[in-house]
Formats: C-alpha cells, structure tokens, sequence
C-alpha cells in the first residue's frame, strides 16, 4: 500500500459535482433519471481499468466483477456495492466540493453562505480530524458523500487491484445502486445476475465502524375520510378529515416513541408528511425497531389512537395500511458470524481501530442479507449526512480502501 496513489480523491471530488438527487415523489425508476449520468460515468471507469464485463442495465445498476486470481477454485463471490443517489433533503444540484487541507480544528465557514459554520462543538467526530484534509460542500448544498464516498472507495479498490495482480483474491462482484435514499434501493435488482455470496456495503460513518444490524422498519399510511358541506351550512354536518388527522397527530406520546426522544436500540413512530383537505387527509409514518415482532405492537398502538380519536366524531371513516419496507440484517448475519470478523480482522490489519455499531436506519445492506446475500456496512467516513454540513476526510476514505484490499485477501486465505 506504500507505493499505492489513492484515487478516491480526485475520484469523489468529480462524483459529487454529478447531480444525482432521488425523486421520493416519482414512480420511476429509477427515481431521477439523472442518477444515471454518474452510472454512465462510473461504467466508462470500470472498462477502462479493464473489466471486461462491466454494465449498466436498463434499471441504471452498475455491475462489474474483478476476476479471481487465486490458486482456488472454491472461493465464494463476493460483493461491494454503494449507492449513487443522494437524499432529497437537501439540495444536490451544482455542488461545489472545497478541500480544507491539514484542517487545524478551527470553524470551517462555507463561502457561498456564510450563516453555514461547520464547528468542532456541533459536531464532535471533527474535532478527531486534525491533520487530516477535509471536503465540505460550499454551503448552498448538501455534498454527497453519503453514498459517493463509498462509491469513490469501491472504485479507489478496483483500480489498486487492477493495477497489483500479485494481490490474491476470490471473485470480486462491484455493485452500484440508484434510489436508495428513498427506500428502493433493490427494488429492481437482478440477484441471478449479481450472483454474489456475501456482501459489504459501504455507506457506514466514523473510521472503523462495522455494522450487523440494523432496524427493522415499516411504513403506514392512515387515510381519514370526513364528512363534506358547505361551509356556510356546515354547523352539525360537516367533519373535516384535516383536523381529526391534526388531532391524531397531536395525540401522540410527546416524551417517547419518536426519533427526537429515543435512542440506541430503542424504536419509534414518526410522521413524515401530512395532507389533504375537508374530505379526506392523509397521514404516513415510519416505523422502526432493532426487533421485529415489536413493529406490530407499534403499529397496533398507532391504530388504537387513532381509534380513540375517530370515536369523538360522527360518519368519519379510515383505512390503515402497512408496507415492510425492510428487517434487521442481524436476523440473517447471526447465522454467518464470519462476514463479520472478516470486516473485524481486516480493519485491524489495515491499522484501523474497529467499532461494531448498530444502524439506527437501514442500508440496501438490510434488504441484500434476506434477499440471500448476507451484507454488513463498513465505514466511509461521511458524516453530517443530508445537510450543508456534510464532510468527508479523505484520509478516512484512504483508510477504508486499506479495509477493502485487506478484506479480499482474507476472504482469499481463509475459505
């Protein structure tokens, strides 16, 4: 690794400045068509560092494989995949990547707005970067590295094991998804066509973490239908279905049960958008836990509040509808430790400190484990994610191709 010239910088800076913002409204996919330019850019890569096979299909997910270059004939394939859509949060149109060289730990001031001050005190983990270079967007955005700094690491891999045959490893498979940020991610994925064993997901935070396990999640969607009038004639008839999902809304728990009031392995019920009018008004919520038989005890209380508040009105009906949307992946990797260790192992030889975490969210990793490829999360170093205040440090995405080169070579030793 000495005599290795990293490419993942030069590689995100020119990533991020891709706009590739999921559509959370659209029922393409994928969801912004323009997730596909950074796709298009990332196969024109791949065959130049010579993979042969390298694709985008009509869904927009890339796929290419590093061959084995081992001795062995028995080894497992395994796969690295990122995501290349960035969240709706924020904008992700015109992002302009700045490089604050040997950060010194003082307020890092975005130029093209500055009321947006990234400080030590609002967010800590900086405060452990001194020395390293840091990338912040400009301020008018968000920057991206979640997930195009696991992209760039993914990519930083295949051109170090491109280039360095001696290297030893099994089959490699490459990966990358659109429309994760809006829960999509592998809707449309081709599992017989990916044809991996285990996987890794790069889209984990801080140096060193290792993620197994995730939340188990859910949507519902509560339909209220009142009762219509005019309204100068309204008095004793009319329900209006807005307010009665107003007052749902305001009949849940203040101190508990939401993301603003939980924490660690604890769950919650969060209302993400509201709408609608006289006749009829709209709720939906996400639900989340790290165990799964508790979503439906959550979902069952959510019901019995809006029971209790539909009961105070007249000719009002509702619908209460649920979708999975994905499961704790500790629920699929408890039954092969090993992905894990491995993880463990090669961070430790990279020089990297590793710390297990748990997701409080999810990761195309989630739906990938019960889909049949196991796929913890590695670290990438992105943080601040969805916000102006995204930053990367490029000595951590350094470290997590490190992590990579390590990790196939004991996959290659060990199976």
């Amino acid at each position: 690794m000495s005599n290795h010239r990293y490419t993942v910088e030069e590689r995100f800076i020119k990533y991020v400045q891709i706009d590739t913002t999921a559509d959370p409204n659209s029922t393409s996919f994928p969801s912004s068509m323009k997730q596909k330019d950074l796709a298009k850019v990332l196969l024109d890569e791949l065959k130049e560092l010579g993979i042969q096979d390298a694709e985008m299909d009509e869904w927009g997910y890339v796929y290419a494989t590093i061959p084995s270059n081992s001795d062995r004939t028995d080894l497992p394939t395994i796969c690295f995949c990122s995501h290349m859509d960035t969240a709706p949060d924020c904008s992700g149109t015109d992002v302009k990547p700045l490089v604050h060289r040997n950060y010194d730990g003082a307020p890092i001031t975005l130029p093209d707005d500055e009321s947006q001050v990234i400080t030590t005190e609002r967010h800590p983990y900086l405060a452990t970067k001194i020395g390293d270079d840091i990338i912040t967007a400009s301020g008018l955005t968000l920057l991206g590295a979640d997930d195009k700094a696991g992209v760039a690491i993914i990519m930083d891999l295949a051109t170090y094991l491109t280039q360095n045959p001696s290297v030893k490893h099994g089959p490699i498979r490459i990966l990358f998804t659109p429309d994760e940020e809006v829960g999509r991610g592998v809707e449309q994925l081709d599992m017989k066509k990916l044809n991996a064993d285990y996987g890794y997901t790069l889209d984990g935070g801080k140096l060193g973490d290792i993620e197994d396990e995730s939340f188990s999640a859910d949507a519902v969607k509560v339909t209220i239908h009142g009762v219509s009038a005019h309204p100068g004639y309204a008095k004793n008839k009319m329900v209006n279905a807005l307010k009665v999902a107003a007052e749902f809304v305001t009949a849940l728990p203040k101190d508990k049960w939401s993301p603003e009031t939980t924490q660690d392995r604890e769950g919650f019920v969060h209302p993400v958008s509201f709408e609608g009018g006289l006749e009829t008004a709209t709720v939906t919520f996400i639900i989340r836990d790290h165990i799964t038989e508790k979503l439906g005890e959550y979902e069952n209380r959510l019901e019995n509040i809006l029971k209790m508040v539909i009961e105070q009105y007249n000719g009002i009906s509702y619908e209460f509808e649920v979708t999975e949307q994905y499961r704790n992946m500790k629920e699929v990797l408890q039954t092969v430790p090993f992905v894990t260790d491995y993880a463990i192992e090669a961070m430790k030889k990279a020089g990297v400190e590793p710390r297990p975490m748990i997701i409080r969210g999810g990761t195309d990793g989630s739906r990938l484990s019960f889909m049949g490829m196991p796929c913890p999360n590695i670290f990438t170093g992105e943080m601040a994610i969805h916000s102006r205040h995204e930053y990367v440090s490029v000595q951590d995405m350094q470290k997590a191709v490190n992590t990579l080169i390590e990790l196939v070579q004991i996959w290659e030793q060990h199976n």
